[in-house]
């Protein structure tokens, strides 16, 4: 089968950075559906790990989010069929997406939404995973439509906020307030249904003011959480909750005692990685999100088209992505 992989950590601008290569066709085992998959996009977890997990010589494919057509299954499959169209993020501890067919558990796939062609969906998995489990699971926000607090989204633009701030708004009752720092960003907030939009480029707590806001019950931090710190332990309200999902080299968590507000860390590969008990939420939770997609109540957050898989492709995808300009997710569909 075609793939795509690295071989060595490189930067994006090394022609072998990333190469097209041929390996054998994967064989279902177990719970395994074999998914000859139509389109991926590409995360911020990509870039990370080809520049810091050399592989030694060894091809290691990448890609995380697909969506594609189950080929064969192995014996112990319960819950698909041959020829049903799924949606997943795969497993950091697998091979990757970025490859002709590709084995994933059945436990943390789900069926594909209708209403989306298979680009529009790769777009989802990863990011709605990551913000459903923090909103919901970490951050333990309620479902109900009458609830009096709020939600900082920091960074709203990007993949995991474009999706946060949709879930929020159709599945909870909180003030949605998204950063963003350009008018396009700004703009493309507003339009997945944040109340409000503030600047992170300016102090975050004198933002909020500004708008009226005293502080955030709920803080969800994208990205640049070092950069931010300071600002977010002054924004959360106490008793408040503070969320994570990037790699700050440095911050100070015991600033957060005095208000008596909690730290969560979201890393949405740890159910797959250790096989936990509830491993099946993934399956349960993407469902739920099909559902809210063909709903009309819920939209993909594909902003990019890069074409068809290919390493020169993959490669121009991987350098936005490390730009950190990017708006939405970008997508790649076919070989």
């Amino acid at each position: 089968m075609k793939a795509v992989a690295y071989t060595h950590a490189r930067p994006i601008e090394a022609e072998d950075a990333l190469i097209d290569i041929a390996l054998p066709d994967p064989l279902a085992r177990h719970r395994d559906l074999l998914v000859a998959v139509k389109a991926v996009s590409v995360n911020p977890v990509d870039t990370k790990l080809r520049r810091n997990a050399d592989p030694v010589g060894e091809p290691r494919v990448l890609g995380f989010d697909a969506a594609g057509v189950v080929t064969a299954m192995g014996t112990e499959v319960g819950n698909f069929g041959i020829g049903d169209a799924v949606w997943y993020a795969g497993s950091i501890a697998r091979p990757g997406t970025n490859s002709e067919f590709h084995l994933v558990d059945e436990r943390i796939a789900a069926r594909k939404p209708a209403t989306l062609s298979f680009a529009e969906a790769a777009a989802l998995p990863l990011t709605a995973i990551t913000a459903w489990e923090m909103l919901f699971d970490r951050l333990q926000i309620p479902m109900t439509p009458h609830r009096e607090a709020t939600l900082l989204v920091v960074g709203g633009a990007g993949g995991v906020g474009s999706i946060a701030i949709q879930l929020a708004r159709q599945l909870t009752g909180v003030q949605v307030i998204a950063t963003a720092s350009r008018p396009e960003t700004r703009d493309w907030c507003l339009s997945l249904g944040a109340h409000s939009v503030i600047d992170h480029s300016a102090k975050l707590e004198v933002e909020l003011k500004r708008i009226g806001v005293a502080g955030a019950d709920y803080v969800f931090s994208t990205n640049a959480t070092d950069k931010h710190w300071p600002a977010i332990v002054a924004v959360v309200k106490p008793q408040g909750k503070v969320g994570l999902i990037d790699d700050p080299q440095t911050i100070d968590v015991r600033q957060l005692k005095q208000k008596c507000a909690s730290l969560h860390w979201e890393m949405m590969f740890a159910r797959p990685v250790f096989g936990t008990p509830d491993m099946i939420e993934q399956h349960r939770l993407l469902e739920a999100v099909a559902g809210l997609v063909d709903q009309g109540r819920i939209r993909t957050t594909l902003t990019e088209h890069l074409g068809r898989i290919d390493a020169t492709n993959l490669r121009r995808a991987h350098a936005l992505v490390e730009s950190g300009r990017t708006r939405g997710k970008i997508v790649l569909e076919g070989f």
